[in-house]
């Protein structure tokens, strides 16, 4: 494997000429396809069965919708660890990091406002008068 190939995604357009194959890019796109159809019923499979055990379904969940942000990501949007994706690669980790941090706020603030709210008792007294 040359140092061009290396950390490239499959279908990712290659500026070395000598590469004696490559992969048309229709190939990529329905092997991408099948995987990400692949990914989606299996999780609704996961989610409407009873044959699992039931706390395991929300991690296998998230496992599947990683995998299916993968597939994505390398099939579709050709993100690599290549020297000459490092723009895209640090604006995906920039999305991440203000997802994190709309996320991590937003359960932050809920949790202040659960502990400002009245005990149970006092507001079912309130709520009879």
């Amino acid at each position: 494997m040359t140092e061009a190939q290396y950390g490239r995604a499959p279908g990712d357009n290659s500026s070395d000429p000598v590469e004696a194959w490559e992969p048309s890019g229709l190939l990529v796109y329905t092997i991408g396809l099948l995987l990400a159809v692949l990914l989606t019923t299996t999780s609704f499979w996961v989610a409407n069965t009873s044959l699992l055990w039931a706390p395991g379904i929300a991690l296998g969940l998230a496992v599947l919708a990683i995998a299916q942000m993968g597939v994505h990501l390398v099939f579709f949007l050709h993100i690599t660890t290549g020297p000459d994706n490092t723009n895209n690669v640090l604006a995906l980790a920039f999305g991440v990091l203000i997802v994190f941090l709309v996320i991590a706020g937003s359960l932050w603030i809920m949790a202040d406002l659960n502990e400002m709210m009245p005990p149970a008792e006092l507001m079912d007294l309130h709520m009879q008068h």
